[in-house]
């Protein structure tokens, strides 16, 4: 997957502070919506009224929220990714071994070639750029935090089914034998649910559409690679011929390089090594521009 590490930007402390801060303003704004529904109660005894069900509407601004909580969670999951990117970078490179023959060269009487492999999707997700992939992971956070609130069983189709069977006047029995109306305040129509939905809808098709162009593409270049491998399948039997030719004319003085040239790999590999190691401890975070806003906005937060 692609990465945004660089040697300038955020540093892996301020990345996690802000992640931590995303998840927690998100789930501010889960909260906010978790409570919404379409009436208040109220109960009038004499003088007295006493609010039964407190009525909690769909606020004026539930796409600014769901937009928000959507940017959020893509901001973090690109900060986490990167995180996660260097940990794997750092651990990868320990865990590299020099690779040399302890013994002597051999004469060689054939040699066969490693056949290539056919390429998963990985290959394809390996093709796109980083702001490619951060839109992907972008628009795959807005479908599918706006798509959970729109769709079957989402807040805002049970409120929208709710709402044609409430009955506008209810009775609540305080004494036995005998019903108190209740007053039932219905505080949205139809019509603003429907409104509210198409425009939620109109979003998520926008970015659902943008996730399955992205997949469309990982998909062919993942295809195409396909293609060229098998192609290749069909070149390696005449180059290994010429290869076995050449390593047989090449035999005597590659024995004669062995010894010394084993010593001095093995040295500058090691001296790279640690150097690489020490590269990928001093990246950072480089903000793809679409997260800057929101990484600038708990940065201030942080000082």
């Amino acid at each position: 997957m692609k990465n945004s590490l660089a040697s300038k930007g955020l540093s892996m402390s301020q990345a996690q502070s802000i992640s931590n801060l995303c998840n927690q303003r998100s789930k501010d704004i889960t909260a906010q919506l978790a409570d919404i529904n379409n009436v208040s109660k109220e109960l009038t005894i004499g003088v007295e009224t006493y609010i039964e069900t407190k009525g909690n509407p769909i606020p004026t601004n539930v796409v600014e929220l769901l937009t928000a909580k959507a940017r959020l969670s893509a901001t973090q999951a690109f900060l986490m990714e990167n995180i996660k990117a260097k940990d794997e970078l750092i651990t990868k490179i320990k865990k590299e071994q020099f690779k040399y023959d302890v013994e002597a060269p051999i004469r060689p009487t054939t040699i066969s070639k490693i056949i290539p492999t056919e390429v998963d999707e990985d290959f394809g997700w390996d093709t796109l750029s980083a702001a490619e992939y951060n839109e992907f992971i972008e628009a795959e956070a807005y479908a599918s935090h706006i798509g959970q609130f729109i769709h079957k069983g989402g807040k805002l189709d049970k409120l929208r089914a709710e709402l044609p069977t409430i009955k506008t006047l209810e009775f609540m029995e305080i004494e036995v034998g005998k019903k108190t109306p209740l007053k039932v305040s219905i505080h949205h129509t139809p019509a603003q649910l429907l409104t509210i939905h198409e425009e939620l809808a109109a979003l998520h098709r926008g970015y659902e559409q943008k996730v399955n162009y992205f997949k469309s593409k990982v998909k062919n270049a993942t295809t195409s690679e396909n293609a060229r491998i098998q192609k290749e399948r069909g070149n390696i039997q005449a180059e290994v011929n010429q290869q076995n030719s050449d390593l047989a004319n090449a035999y005597k003085l590659a024995y004669e390089k062995w010894s010394a040239e084993q010593y001095k790999a093995q040295h500058e590999f090691e001296e790279k090594r640690q150097g690489r190691i020490q590269e990928a401890v001093n990246l950072k975070i480089n903000v793809a521009e679409r997260f800057q806003d929101v990484v600038d906005e708990f940065l201030n937060q942080l000082k």
